[in-house]
């Protein structure tokens, strides 16, 4: 009888355990707005403080060659959501509200990652910017998002909070969305602790017009922008410090990064690379990316293995044990890879190889990345012009770098390598073609 009742008591104490090793981990996914490459400390800002994400990375991974899935806002954020590059969701140019009209939008019949993490038993919430469809059949509640709270567009464009098809405020204080975004985004993990949960925080901060919280403003070193970066530092601080109180962060998945580069003309900074937002250049693309799990990925990691935006999708998919394929038949392809292996440091051999980079005005590719080398079958593209929607004239002509050596894209080496350009070449080309050939959903080119 005393051994049964040892036995017993062994079990209940090791259900809690055993619960918490099956429940599927919590995932929050926090994107700022034209953050640039060097605008946390842990990136190398020499006057911003961004002490919680700098912490945040030591307990992760910080990903030096991480690009977002497009160079502006609504094609980035429909390649983050759908995993898969924006032409195949029916992005053709610009952002919406902006060379794209107010109607377009994300295809209704995209898979997204919300709509995947919902039919697979999570709580799913939206706090932050959409931006990739104002109509009623584009918005986040009819794209898997349970909870919303969000701004439909641009801060410079709209300055309302929605919750579903309704309007939640009007008249947003920009100073203000930061703090909106956030209170509301800890109202969902409260609410939802007992349940695996996703949650997106797309801020609106950095993105101009930049305006500090009154009780940031005046406190960086780096004036007007740095408070604003530094209270997305802060109140980041807060949400963790929550998962903390609520005994979640040992199974909570936390991903920071920005949505694009830098925008120009603003005092974000995206050295030591080249470009801006808008730009395929590395200055529109590659942006910072924290991932951190206490229980499985390891800490005080840092890895330039080429990833992207677009490899969340599958690589959460993996780490919360859900069956991709089941949720991806018959939608249109996915173009991340899942790169787990590379987040738990069980693999050298990482999974991306290469990747095709987009100006933010055209749907055709404008760059390849290969390896260590990055190709533009037009030169024109690498040039940095006061407006970046428009193309540059002048002849055209291929460029080739090697951003193992010359990450700042200052030295055409097309010339001294045309065995490479012509490779890249046919192989930009080949993938163009497969887009086209194997695209579900509506693709059109300028």
């Amino acid at each position: 009888m005393k051994i049964l009742f040892t036995l017993a008591l062994a079990l209940g104490l090791l259900q809690p355990a055993i619960a918490e090793s099956i429940r599927k981990p919590n995932v929050i996914l926090i994107m700022a707005d034209d953050l640039g490459y060097q605008d946390l400390s842990c990136y190398g800002h020499p006057s911003i403080k961004s002490p919680v994400l700098d912490q945040l990375a030591k307990d992760g991974i910080r990903l030096t060659n991480f690009h977002s899935g497009a160079t502006v806002c609504t094609p980035s954020r429909m390649a983050l959501l759908t995993g898969a590059y924006p032409v195949r969701s029916g992005w053709t140019q610009g952002v919406v509200g902006f060379l794209m009209g107010n109607k377009d939008g994300l295809n209704p019949d995209a898979l997204t990652i919300a709509e995947i993490f919902r039919d697979e038993g999570y709580a799913t919430g939206i706090s932050g910017k959409w931006h990739i469809g104002h109509l009623p059949e584009t918005r986040p509640h009819r794209q898997g998002f349970e909870s919303t709270f969000y701004c439909p567009m641009s801060n410079n464009q709209l300055k309302e909070i929605w919750r579903n098809d309704e309007v939640a405020i009007k008249d947003v204080d920009n100073r203000h969305f930061t703090e909106h975004f956030h209170t509301e985004a800890l109202r969902f993990i409260r609410e939802n602790q007992e349940k695996p949960f996703f949650l997106y925080l797309p801020h609106t901060a950095p993105h101009f017009p930049v305006q500090a919280h009154p009780d940031w403003k005046g406190k960086s070193k780096f004036g007007e922008y740095g408070d604003v970066v530094e209270e997305l530092d802060t109140r980041t601080g807060e949400m963790l410090k929550l998962l903390d109180e609520l005994k979640l962060k040992e199974n909570t998945i936390v991903i920071f990064t920005s949505d694009n580069g830098a925008q120009g003309g603003e005092k974000a900074s995206n050295l030591p690379l080249r470009g801006n937002k808008w730009s395929p250049l590395e200055g529109g693309t590659r942006v910072p990316g924290i991932i951190a799990w206490p229980s499985k990925i390891p800490p005080n990691q840092t890895s330039d293995a080429l990833t992207a935006a677009i490899d969340l999708l599958p690589t959460l998919c993996r780490a919360a044990r859900i069956d991709l394929k089941k949720h991806s038949q018959n939608k249109p392809i996915i173009d991340g890879i899942d790169v787990w292996q590379t987040l738990t440091g069980k693999s050298t051999q990482h999974a991306r190889t290469e990747l095709l980079h987009w100006h933010g005005k055209s749907a055709q590719p404008q760059a390849l990345t290969q390896g260590d080398w990055k190709f533009f079958p037009d030169q024109r593209d690498t040039l940095t012009k006061a407006d970046p929607t428009k193309k540059p004239e002048g002849p055209n002509a291929p460029a080739l770098y090697n951003l193992k050596e010359d990450i700042a894209e200052s030295k055409d080496l097309s010339q001294q390598f045309p065995e490479k350009v012509e490779a890249l070449k046919q192989r930009l080309t080949q993938l163009v073609e497969e887009l086209n050939s194997s695209a579900k959903l509506k693709i059109t080119t300028p």
